[in-house]
């Protein structure tokens, strides 16, 4: 069987709501008899034919599924620092319950104990890792599990905390609706 055609019938057979994202490991499991430059151009091919898109460096999108278009730059980030310790926090956290005056579009904040990076994501958006030494211990109280975005989200009082030792701007934020959420 030619490569494309047994990723695209894998892909048809695995994918589904909750399973949409794939790795390159995740393809390479697939096609594990292709040498890299052959697995690389089998890759290439599938985004073109659009069997795939490209959500960033090392993560695809299987797009015949429906998926929620709108937690996509979430799931991306729970997938692409899947062994480090991540929460939703600083303007995520904060624009979602509303005491941000302008709500960041396409932009998700994320404290983790992995290295601070800016993920580009195309069309879809950024997602910035902030690096935190906090570890689940430190915060367990201030964090909760948030299904729907499958990661675990601060508390506001523990968003503001971050936005200070973080030194991010607050200029932005309102601070007399904080005070109903601390």
């Amino acid at each position: 069987m030619q490569p494309i055609k047994q990723l695209t019938e894998t892909l048809a057979r695995l994918a589904n709501t909750e399973h949409f994202l794939f790795s390159l490991s995740d393809l390479t499991a697939i096609t594990p008899e292709l040498s890299p430059a052959a697995f690389k151009a089998l890759v290439g091919r599938a985004v073109k034919a659009g069997v795939l898109r490209r959500v960033c460096r090392g993560l695809y999108l299987y797009p015949r599924v429906e998926y929620p278009a709108g937690l996509l730059l979430y799931y991306a980030a729970a997938r692409l620092r899947a062994q480090e310790f991540n929460y939703i926090s600083l303007e995520s956290v904060l624009s979602d319950v509303g005491v941000i005056s302008q709500i960041p579009m396409s932009w998700v904040t994320i404290m983790s104990s992995g290295r601070s990076n800016i993920i580009d994501c195309g069309n879809w958006g950024h997602i910035e890792f902030i690096h935190t030494k906090k570890v689940l211990k430190q915060v367990e109280e201030h964090i909760h599990y948030d299904s729907r975005c499958r990661m675990w989200r601060a508390s506001v009082a523990l968003a503001l905390r971050d936005m200070a030792l973080t030194r991010r701007s607050t200029d932005l934020i309102d601070m007399e609706l904080t005070r109903e959420f601390v």
